[in-house]
């Protein structure tokens, strides 16, 4: 077993850059043992990335997340070497430019963004159990509440393509529902959900091809604030003293209703359906990387 020898634990998803990377430096200031489980190795600029890599502060295990095989021997390994996890964030994601499907057939966005957290949450359910703070964070979206309409087939096979109001904002409420779905059963165990809008952040990267609308990439250049701040929307509402009822969506560390609820046990069913059907029994397809 990997010996730990830090206070807490930490899991994240999507940590090599962004959001996700602010969010491991916060926690690795803060003396937190921070498992990566990315598709990239971490920016080799980053001196203090670097430093925290190097005395086994910070771990990488490397993932293609959207692939079954490759999930599953990360996950594994994981597992074989850690004692226990106080957080898990679910924070991998992305709006694409166009329709685009993974190794399993599934739309790429349903799949990272919906069904792979599921996965993930599952798998490591017995080493939250071990841990102290038993917390999980997905990191969702208010876009979503500019979708005049919402069901599986919108969320699994989309019909259309539209950059960030599409299947991007599909995906994330399909996050949050089925966190609020789970959240009953999961506190009988003494483990809390949320998900979380880490709100606007300037996350563009060089000449990336974005999916993002084009009228929002100055606006997020100009106006929207460093990741850093998202990172702290995301820390705060897991580890805010005042706490929140488990399952809930927060916007500005602030409870929100969701929407489309009644759709909520569905989608769960079907994610849970394609973990037993698919990720645990089914012979993995293809090794592509996306």
């Amino acid at each position: 077993m990997h010996t730990q020898n830090k206070l807490h634990t930490a899991l994240i998803t999507g940590s090599t850059s962004g959001i996700g990377l602010e969010l491991t430096r916060r926690l690795l200031a803060e003396g937190w043992l921070v498992i990566g489980l990315n598709r990239s190795p971490f920016p080799a600029e980053q001196g203090d990335i670097q430093n925290a890599l190097h005395v086994g502060q910070l771990r990488w295990v490397q993932a293609n997340l959207t692939n079954y095989e490759s999930l599953r021997i990360a996950l594994d390994q994981i597992k074989s070497e850690t004692d226990s996890i106080d957080a898990l964030f679910n924070n991998a994601g992305g709006s694409a430019s166009e329709l685009r499907y993974s190794d399993q057939g599934h739309e790429m966005h349903f799949e990272l963004q919906t069904v792979v957290p599921y996965i993930i949450y599952k798998e490591l359910y017995e080493l939250l159990l071990r841990g102290q703070l038993k917390t999980v964070i997905n990191t969702s979206t208010s876009a979503f509440n500019m979708l005049k309409r919402f069901d599986l087939n919108i969320l699994e096979r989309p019909t259309e393509f539209k950059k960030l109001f599409g299947p991007y904002a599909t995906s994330k409420l399909g996050l949050s529902l089925w966190t609020r779905e789970v959240a009953d059963a999961a506190k009988l165990d003494g483990i809390q959900l949320l998900s979380i809008d880490p709100g606007g952040n300037n996350t563009l990267r060089g000449n990336k091809k974005s999916g993002l609308p084009f009228y929002i990439k100055p606006i997020m250049k100009w106006f929207f604030p460093h990741p850093s701040h998202g990172a702290s929307l995301l820390y705060n509402g897991g580890f805010s003293s005042t706490g929140h009822e488990s399952g809930t969506f927060l916007v500005k560390n602030k409870a929100k209703s969701l929407r489309f609820k009644e759709h909520g046990a569905a989608v769960l069913d079907r994610v849970h359906e394609i973990y037993e059907q698919e990720f645990l029994y089914s012979i993995p397809v293809g090794s592509g990387n996306q």
